[in-house]
């Protein structure tokens, strides 16, 4: 297990433009994919690391984890088979610092991780980076017709602690829907 640290302000600032590796292994389960990394997660070297954000929590309340682990533990998900990934890869203090070309440079990408590493489900958190990313203007939360290769694509909110419209309990109601969609297939 990785120790945890609190970056100090100098860390968040230098975090700027930094990159976060792609948690990923060939036929995992689900494949979360954020939008991009946070300052917290540039600093740290691990995804959703801010306190605050709803991921971990989301996790364990929707039946992927046992308990809620901590972004320093994100290696143990490789062996439930899950995997964490990003529209965008480079690191900014808010998403909606991303232009609409990178995020739609980034789902080309994406798309091109996913028919490599071939997951069972590519989760993506977030419905405006998914509509913006891959042109689906109606695209809703849940399962989506369009498959990505053979990966079912299914759209979830952004845990972010900014993104106010779900609650925690909310979240881990949606995240379990979905568990209980992957446990079925």
């Amino acid at each position: 297990m990785s120790t945890p640290f609190k970056p100090t302000r100098e860390q968040l600032d230098r975090a700027v433009e930094k990159r976060v590796p792609d948690l990923i292994a060939p036929d995992l389960r689900v494949l979360f994919c954020g939008i991009n990394p946070g300052l917290y997660s540039g600093a740290t070297g691990h995804h959703f690391a801010r306190p605050g954000n709803r991921f971990w929590p989301a996790l364990a309340l929707g039946g992927f984890t046992p308990k809620i682990l901590s972004p320093f533990d994100e290696a143990e998900l490789l062996e439930l088979g899950i995997g964490i990934t990003n529209f965008v890869m480079r690191t900014t203090a808010r998403a909606d610092e991303l232009s609409d070309d990178e995020i739609r440079s980034g789902a080309k990408k994406l798309r091109a991780k996913v028919i490599r590493h071939r997951p069972r489900v590519l989760a993506v958190l977030g419905v405006g980076a998914f509509r913006i990313g891959f042109g689906e203007k109606k695209a809703r939360l849940g399962i989506q017709e369009e498959k990505i290769g053979d990966s079912i694509v299914w759209i979830l909110p952004n845990p972010s602690g900014l993104n106010a419209h779900f609650t925690p309990k909310t979240l881990g109601k949606l995240f379990g829907e979905l568990r209980e969609f992957v446990d079925s297939i």
